[in-house]
């Protein structure tokens, strides 16, 4: 589903990952059944490898994880919030061209 190099984040693993993370960390919040999510997927990836060492790129399903979706008020889906030591720095609601977020993650 997705790339190697696209970390699955949990509410388990979030602290780890995301929290405590060196490195900024762009995370969707995505669920399956949105079809924006899915045609975002590709995009995430090449950001995933455009960005690799650079930034950390994860995917948070938010019907698993509907406590973290409820804690960055996520209201609608594909959202993507860049994070830096643990605290949002962008957020990017809805389906966007990778330009954005590769201008977003440039600014980090």
């Amino acid at each position: 589903m997705a790339a190697a190099n696209v970390v699955n984040l949990t509410e388990a693993t979030w602290a780890a990952e995301v929290d405590a993370s060196a490195i900024p960390v762009l995370v969707d919040f995505w669920a399956p059944w949105c079809g924006p999510c899915r045609r975002l997927a590709p995009t995430i990836d090449a950001l995933a490898t455009k960005y690799e060492g650079k930034v950390k790129v994860g995917k948070l399903n938010t019907d698993d994880a509907q406590g973290l979706a409820s804690k960055f008020n996520i209201s609608g889906i594909p959202c993507v919030i860049i994070f830096k030591g643990g605290k949002e720095v962008n957020r990017l609601v809805g389906l966007q061209p990778e330009s954005e977020f590769s201008k977003a993650l440039d600014r980090v």
